[in-house]
């Protein structure tokens, strides 16, 4: 057991309440106690204390986009618009490299990027979901592992049915994995057919998965749609079924009000990726519309090769942000509705909000511990939530523990995964570089 004292608490368990002089008990994977210090100090005296006079303790940051793979991608298709950096870049290059040990480099490295961020958990959507899976456990992060389907080729799968098939089997290996779950994760309204999405609702419905898809990400795949189809992409999704409490809509950039109260009403989330739609030029999701109308807002940071960083606490700061300037409403997406979105709302939008997002008797301790004051950018602290979404920043995150077991130590990876990501980093230099360029 692992009794950790930090100087304030944050538990996030459905409200932003600090708590000061308190500790927490964790007893194998799980988060057994909460409570004053001095109590559960006399109650367990054989746990192993671990004071954290500096820092506040809180739930680790939930990813709820990513590609973690293409973090060997990061800067080599900038300044381009998303048709123009998928068409003549991006899927070339996957064309070309993206096999199973790309992905699991890839993965390795963003993994440890966002463990030593302080994000506990990532979705994902990316090919062979086995190596992403895999690197993950390596390094010691939950992930949410997508069961990705698209309709053309790849050197990953031939056409849906495989996609699905290979998907299927990967997460059948893996079911007594604590620290795995799986997504269906079709790609996007103009890359996967009726029928596709209809069998992958069947499957999320059967197996309690998650839907994950990019949906009205840029404007031209709305008005392409309506010129091919007649009918908006969102629209169509709802004519299949699709949306309703399982469905994340990531980037939702140019969805109207209708379909944001549509939303609310099947109770989907919407996936708020600010920096990668920025640098895409996509345009600003109608986040403050969203909020208004009960729409479960998350945030993700889309991969490395549309963003360059994969830092939940700079695309908190930069989604609470734009959604006040954008709407112009100062109060918009407060520093705590901000906090809560990226641990509570995120942790429901994947279907983990029994699991973690949370510091709460029975949920699994996937924890960080955040320093306070011991930085110039970290002082004075007038008010802690808005201090941590504001001025927070990965560099202040000093520890973290995911399913009990610290994975971060004083700012540095523990154990084998450090091994690891040292060996992947110089692979990375001496052959990813090459190949790649």
């Amino acid at each position: 057991m692992q009794l950790l004292i930090p100087r304030l608490l944050l538990c996030l368990d459905g409200n932003t309440e600090v708590l000061e002089n308190h500790a927490v008990l964790i007893d194998g994977e799980r988060v057994a106690e909460v409570g004053p210090a001095l109590t559960l100090l006399a109650k367990y005296p054989e746990a192993e204390k671990i004071e954290l006079p500096d820092q506040v303790l809180m739930p680790g940051l939930i990813n709820c986009h990513t590609h973690a793979a293409m973090n060997l991608f990061r800067g080599i298709a900038d300044d381009l618009a998303l048709h123009d950096w998928l068409q003549t870049r991006i899927w070339p290059l996957e064309g070309a490299h993206a096999d199973q040990e790309f992905v699991y480099d890839g993965t390795v490295m963003s993994a440890a990027e966002m463990l030593l961020g302080g994000t506990t958990t990532f979705n994902d959507m990316y090919f062979y979901p086995d190596q992403v899976v895999q690197a993950a456990i390596d390094v010691g992060i939950r992930v949410v592992a997508g069961i990705t389907v698209i309709e053309f080729p790849t050197r990953y799968a031939s056409d849906a049915n495989q996609y699905i098939e290979l998907g299927l089997a990967a997460r059948d290996k893996t079911l007594n994995e604590a620290t795995v779950h799986w997504s269906a994760a079709p790609h996007a309204p103009y890359t996967v057919s009726d029928d596709t999405f209809l069998r992958l609702a069947s499957l999320a419905e059967e197996l309690n998965l998650p839907i994950h898809c990019h949906l009205h990400e840029t404007a031209s795949e709305v008005t392409d749609a309506v010129s091919r189809n007649g009918v908006r992409p969102f629209d169509r999704l709802l004519k299949l079924g699709v949306i309703n409490e399982r469905f994340m809509a990531v980037h939702g950039v140019h969805l109207n009000d209708s379909e944001l109260a549509q939303m609310s009403k099947a109770g989907a989330s919407l996936v708020h990726c600010p920096a990668s739609n920025l640098k895409l030029a996509s345009g600003i999701a109608p986040i403050s519309t969203a909020l208004k109308a009960g729409v479960n807002v998350v945030v993700g940071t889309d991969g490395a090769a549309s963003n360059n960083k994969i830092d939940m606490w700079d695309e908190m700061r930069l989604a609470a942000l734009l959604c006040k300037g954008a709407s112009m409403d100062a109060t918009a997406w407060t520093a705590s509705e901000a906090l809560l979105g990226v641990t509570n709302g995120a942790a429901k939008a994947l279907g983990l909000e029994s699991v973690t997002g949370r510091i709460s008797a029975g949920f699994k301790a996937d924890l960080i511990a955040v320093e306070l004051d011991q930085k110039p950018h970290q002082s004075p602290l007038h008010n802690l939530v808005s201090k941590l979404v504001y001025s927070g920043s990965a560099r202040d995150v000093a520890h973290v523990w995911v399913n009990g077991k610290r994975v971060v130590e004083s700012q540095q990876l523990v154990g084998k995964s450090s091994q690891l990501v040292s060996q992947t980093m110089r692979k990375v230099t001496r052959v990813w570089q090459t190949r790649l360029q």
